[in-house]
């Protein structure tokens, strides 16, 4: 996954259109279009930046993929899909989070064992 993927996750886990981050960034709609082409432009630093300031994400995640936890995302140090599994299990009962829990660490030692 490279950084036009990321940044069409980070977009469709925040439901903002293309042209939304542009008026929030400044950054030309057309611009943004050429990132999120799979053969597209990587940006400049200044630009990534101000993306990844008004995604909520750190620059490193966008460009390289790795979560880096710091003061720009406290809250949500995850990709957009673990962010999404997260949501949908965090308002459940304590009891079925447990529950969750124990499948997914089975499945996790299921996977490295193959």
């Amino acid at each position: 996954m490279g950084f036009a993927e990321r940044l069409k996750g980070e977009l469709e886990y925040k439901g903002m259109l293309v042209k939304e981050l542009s008026g929030a960034t400044g950054i030309p709609k057309k611009t943004l279009d050429n990132y999120l082409l799979s053969n597209g432009n990587i940006p400049s630093a200044d630009n990534a930046v101000v993306i990844a300031q008004t995604l909520g994400v750190t620059v490193e995640y966008l460009i390289t993929g790795r979560n880096i936890p710091g003061p720009i995302m406290p809250n949500h140090p995850m990709s957009p899909e673990l962010r999404s599994i997260a949501a949908q299990v965090e308002p459940l009962a304590a009891k079925n989070r447990k529950t969750i829990e124990k499948i997914v660490t089975e499945l996790a030692a299921l996977c490295k064992n193959r």
